[in-house]
């Protein structure tokens, strides 16, 4: 496609009769699962939930800098099989990974696996139905499946993001089809993440950060924090990730069993992170390989770490650059560490309403650079 508005202009004008299933395969529109054809009933609602005025365009999208109007971001949206609703969730997604400080640019062409993972918090959770307890990050939720859905037809459609093109990920990973979920606030024993971040608890936010799979965590002995963190700390401290080789931000999911223990013994939020930053590390002989490739320095790491063999490197490089999350079904011990993809990206955080709703006073327009 070579200018977004062809998608526009195209998508709902097809011969008669056509099988349109095949023909939107055929047109290279899809994310290689069947598409829900955007009708003129479909279209008028969706974009009614957007505002009104189809041709204002609400953010460019890399790395093919395509025009993302109101009218393509609807079209996207039906196409997922999203409902109206959904829209204002979506929209503010892309407009927090467009920020500058997301470098949506470099997450959308590395040969790294990242894929923009979106944790949602605030009234809209349950206003809309999103899944944020058993399953929360697999199958079964429409709303969590078709909102991650859209912000992937939009990275590709107007982005351009489309693989061994360029997209250069030399492996990807399921989350590039969606990744999509919300906090458990029901289930939380804390405040939920964006009161911690500054915003009202009465706002609704969307949080975006580029991310791995998560990686499971097992725990089903310990009855303490630190039995409990300790094992997530194992998890982060692997020479595997690319947090333990290129620093930055990285997110951990805390499942709700795991979150009532830790809480019951007066463990805030904040110590969570504190304890996890302190305990997780590598030492600079791992990463190096002890020299047996040649002296390694590491650009990608921080310049205040030591690159001594014995020094001791973190997985991240403050406390701040863990986000943490209580998501899950309210049985089972588990939890996950999920990766970023190191200091080149940073997570953004967004009101769903817009510029000045309940925002913190770090946040700009509505938006948070973390």
């Amino acid at each position: 496609m070579n200018d977004s508005s062809e998608l526009s202009r195209a998508a709902l004008r097809v011969p008669r009769g056509t099988d349109l299933a095949e023909w939107y395969f055929e047109q290279g529109w899809t994310d290689g699962l069947p598409v829900v054809p955007p009708t003129t009933e479909k279209m008028a609602a969706t974009v009614a939930a957007l505002g009104g005025e189809p041709e204002l365009v609400e953010c460019r999208v890399p790395p093919r800098y395509g025009s993302l109007t109101r009218e393509v971001l609807a079209i996207n949206l039906v196409m997922a099989g999203c409902k109206p609703e959904y829209a204002p969730v979506v929209r503010a997604a892309l407009l927090a990974l467009t920020q500058s400080a997301f470098n949506l640019n470099g997450v959308q062409a590395t040969t790294h696996m990242a894929a923009p993972l979106l944790v949602v918090n605030g009234p809209v959770v349950q206003a809309i139905g999103m899944n944020a307890g058993a399953n929360a990050f697999g199958s079964g939720n429409r709303a969590n499946a078709t909102i991650g859905r859209a912000i992937r037809l939009v990275l590709l459609n107007v982005g351009g993001g489309w693989p061994g093109e360029l997209d250069k990920a030399t492996l990807g990973h399921p989350g590039k089809y969606t990744y999509c979920v919300a906090e458990n606030e029901a289930e939380s024993p804390w405040a939920p993440y964006h009161v911690e971040k500054g915003f009202a608890a009465e706002a609704s936010t969307v949080f975006v950060i580029a991310a791995e799979p998560p990686h499971s965590v097992t725990n089903h002995v310990a009855d303490d924090p630190e039995g409990i963190l300790d094992s997530i700390c194992s998890a982060m401290s692997t020479i595997a990730n690319n947090n333990a080789v290129s620093s930055g931000h990285c997110a951990v999911v805390i499942g709700p069993e795991h979150a009532k223990t830790i809480a019951a013994k007066g463990w805030a939020r904040h110590d969570v992170r504190n304890y996890l930053h302190m305990n997780a590390w590598n030492l600079f002989r791992e990463l190096a390989f002890d020299h047996r490739y040649g002296r390694i320095y590491n650009r990608n790491l921080p310049r205040w770490y030591k690159r001594e063999l014995d020094s001791r490197i973190p997985i991240v490089p403050s406390p701040d650059h863990i986000h943490l999350f209580v998501i899950g079904g309210a049985a089972g011990r588990f939890s996950a560490f999920i990766p970023g993809w190191g200091h080149m990206s940073s997570p953004v955080l967004r009101s769903i309403e817009g510029a000045g709703a309940n925002a913190g006073p770090i946040c700009v327009d509505g938006t948070c650079y973390l």
